[in-house]
This record gives structure tokens, C-alpha cells and sequence, in this order.
């Protein structure tokens, strides 16, 4: 089924790669979390699936030392399996590519396997590289599971197709400036694969899927997120919005924006380049517009179903403090700007689209420019 792919899985850790695509860890004993997420959306049956994996304080023997699997499945369905044991847990520094394993008959010391070896001896625990996703986590108090195995073709990183690929963040993002940190690994990409939830298995090819990772030893007070790459009739689109209220140094900002992936060429807005503006309601809506010299974008994502409440790392370790749904609706216009004059260059729906609310005082919407 995944023929087209098989040469990538020769060499896993090779493929367009971003900044920030290696562990971020210095070995040091400051509080540190570090967390990857992975998503692949299944247009046919409109639904998604998102992994994220995540560890906190890796030196060990601190309060929240430890790693985490979750998944959010069809229908917004949830399942959370936690790994204590920080020294099974290892991520390559230059190159994505990280795992944990929880259940298995292995005495050596964690490391990549092959699929079909990883298959054989772990039986609870993930490993993900740039170009393939595979584990298996089941939940012992309900005998919930999800098993999976996925390889990834990338198509954008985060940048001009074919160029120097971009932090997200900016240049300041290759210091502990900002925290967290935030980078989108791969905005578009196609995978091929299966996933068994909880006995449905649902096999797929070139189905679109989307990475990103943040960093640090700090944690937002507040964020939201838009990410979608399942638009109807365009398959060649895709979208990452977000913002988040963040320290820097001894002050806290406030800081947004927009990339879009169209056609091989990357619109980027954000606060150096753009005029960046938001109006997020506490959940059910999100609005964005950004200006730059060149080119407007519009986005407006809603919905009415409830979310799930999903885990983050916080100060606190890994608490439900955010809100998901993989099943809003999306409108989006971009524009080329000149002078006075805009022409719309694309109009684009989804209803696949991630939206997220999280951290605190979501008592009202949050408006800013």
C-alpha cells in the first residue's frame, strides 16, 4: 500500500529539515519540558488523529520528572498513557528523532529500532522520526489502546520550498530568550500508514499530516492555535496560526501569527514583518487578520462542539489546561496588497480544522493588535 514511500524509510531522521528539529535539553537540572505533536487528518471520514508526546525535567528524580503519550482520535476521543521512568526516554540532538518506552523485554538502553523490531519487543511505548510515527499506549483502567504505524513523506517545513528552511519564532528563538519555545517541524506533509483505535483500524495513503514542537523552562500564561492542511479543493494549502501571551527575560508579551504553505510559497506574518490582530472568544471563535507590505490574510474558525480537554506541561507538571477540537470550521482569505488596492488570490474552507484555547483567565475574549 505505502510502496511510493518505502525509499524514505531507508534513512529515517533525513528529510526537509527545520530549525529546532533536535532535543533541546542541556543536561542541566532548571525545570524543562520539551514537547513534539504530530497529526494526520483523514479527509474521506473527516476525522483526525493528533500524537503528542512530551517529558519534563529528564535529569530525573524532580516532582514531574517523567514523559506522557496522548491522543486525541476520532470524534475528539481521548487517551493518555504516562511514562515515569525518564532514562527510557532518548531524542537526538541535531536531527528529529525521539522515543519512549514503556512495557518491554529490552535490557539495553532505549534507542531508534526498525518497524518490524519495534513491533516485536516494545509492547507499550512510541518512537517518531521526521519520516515515520509508530507506537502502541493503552489506558489500564478501561482497556482503551491505540496502536499505529505511519511513514511521512514531508512537503513544506516551514519556509520556500526548495530554501533555507525558517525558525518560527524568528532568530531570537535560538536563544533562551523567549520561552517557551515554538517551531513548526513540517506544515504540510503526506502519510501513509494504519492506525488501530481501540480495534477500528483505519489504513490510509497520502493523507495530510502536520508536525510542530515547543521547548523550555518557562510556560505561557495563555495561548491559542489554528492549524489546518485539509481544505476542500485545495489540496496544496496549508495553515498554522497561533499566539500566546509568553516571557521574555523578566516581562511578559503578548505575540501572534500567520504562515501559510500555497503552491510552494510561504506567506509568513508576524510581529516583525506584519501588523498582527485577534479576536479569540474564551472557545467557539477565533479571529485573525494580519497586514504586510505585500499581502492581507483573514481567518475566522468556529465551532460548536464542546473540545476536549487535553494535557500540557506547566509549572505544575502535566495538567488539563487546554482545549481542543480537530472538527472546526475554517474560512480564510489572502490578498495581494498594492497601494490602496487588494486582490484576492485565494478563498479557502475547511471543517478540519484544528482550534485551540489554553492556559488561564479565559473569562472573556482576547483582543489585541
Amino acid at each position: 500500500m505505502c510502496k511510493s514511500m518505502l525509499s524514505i524509510s531507508t534513512n529515517p531522521f533525513k528529510s526537509t529539515q527545520t530549525p529546532h528539529s533536535g532535543y533541546h535539553w542541556d543536561h542541566s537540572s532548571r525545570r524543562f519540558f520539551e514537547g513534539w505533536y504530530y497529526r494526520v487528518t483523514l479527509p474521506e471520514i473527516e476525522q483526525t488523529f493528533a500524537f503528542m508526546y512530551s517529558i519534563e525535567d529528564p535529569i530525573g528524580g524532580k516532582p514531574h520528572s517523567g514523559g506522557a503519550a496522548q491522543i486525541l482520535g476520532p470524534n475528539d476521543e481521548y487517551l493518555l498513557r504516562t511514562f515515569p521512568d525518564v532514562n527510557k526516554f532518548w531524542a537526538k540532538n541535531d536531527v528529529l528523532a525521539l522515543g519512549h518506552w514503556g512495557k518491554t523485554d529490552l535490557q539495553s538502553q532505549s534507542l531508534y529500532l526498525l518497524p518490524a523490531e519495534f513491533d516485536r519487543y516494545i509492547q507499550e511505548g512510541y518512537q517518531a522520526t521526521a519520516t515515520l510515527n509508530q507506537g502502541i499506549i493503552r489506558d489500564p483502567a478501561t482497556g482503551n489502546y491505540c496502536r499505529w504505524q505511519y511513514e511521512i513523506k514531508p512537503v513544506y517545513g516551514w519556509g520556500n520550498k526548495g530554501q533555507l528552511q525558517q525558525s518560527t519564532a524568528g532568530i531570537v528563538s535560538f536563544l533562551p530568550i523567549f520561552e517557551p519555545g515554538w517551531q513548526i517541524l513540517m506544515a504540510h506533509g503526506n502519510a501513509c500508514g494504519w492506525i488501530d483505535w481501540n480495534g477500528k483500524i483505519y489504513e490510509f495513503t497520502d493523507a495530510p499530516a502536520y508536525g510542530e514542537k515547543n521547548w523550555g523552562g518557562a510556560f505561557p500564561q495563555k495561548w491559542f492555535w489554528l492549524n489546518c492542511n485539509s481544505f476542500d479543493s485545495e489540496p496544496d494549502l496549508a495553515l498554522t496560526a497561533g499566539g500566546g501571551r509568553r516571557g521574555v527575560l523578566w516581562w511578559m508579551e503578548s505575540v501572534a501569527m500567520i504562515g501559510l504553505h500555497y503552491q510552494d510559497k510561504f506567506y509568513e506574518f508576524v510581529p516583525w514583518n506584519s501588523q498582527v490582530s485577534w479576536n479569540i472568544q474564551p472557545w467557539g471563535r477565533w479571529q485573525m487578520q494580519a497586514r504586510n507590505l505585500n499581502y492581507e490574510v483573514e481567518l475566522t474558525g468556529t465551532t460548536h462542539l464542546p473540545g476536549t480537554p487535553l494535557r500540557a506541561p506547566t509549572a505544575n507538571g502535566l495538567m488539563f489546561c487546554c482545549q481542543d477540537t480537530m472538527q472546526g470550521k475554517l474560512d480564510l482569505e489572502l490578498r495581494e496588497v498594492s497601494g490602496t488596492k487588494s486582490k484576492t488570490i485565494l478563498k479557502a474552507h475547511s471543517f478540519l480544522c484544528g482550534l485551540e484555547v489554553g492556559g488561564g483567565s479565559w473569562n472573556n475574549s482576547w483582543q489585541s493588535s
